[in-house]
């Protein structure tokens, strides 16, 4: 499987989280809510996830520092 640079990641998970700030301030204007889905389908795409959450769990482990043995997210308590 082909991987996304570190910077394209960084740079979709910054975008994701901004419009995710402006949408939830702006009611979740049609603009925002369109760019969201265009971000969250980027992000899946790049990182061979369904949804948003995994890719963005996926996205933050191919970053430079991530700690590849971690899941501590994926596995509470």
């Amino acid at each position: 499987m082909l991987m996304a640079h570190p910077v394209v990641l960084r740079n979709l998970i910054d975008q994701y989280e901004a419009l995710a700030a402006v949408g939830a301030s702006h009611a979740g204007s049609a603009q925002v809510r369109q760019r969201m889905n265009d971000v969250a389908y980027t992000l899946c795409v790049s990182t061979g996830t369904r949804d948003i959450d995994a890719a963005l769990i996926a996205a933050r482990h191919q970053l430079p520092g991530a700690r590849p043995l971690d899941d501590s997210v994926l596995n509470p308590g």
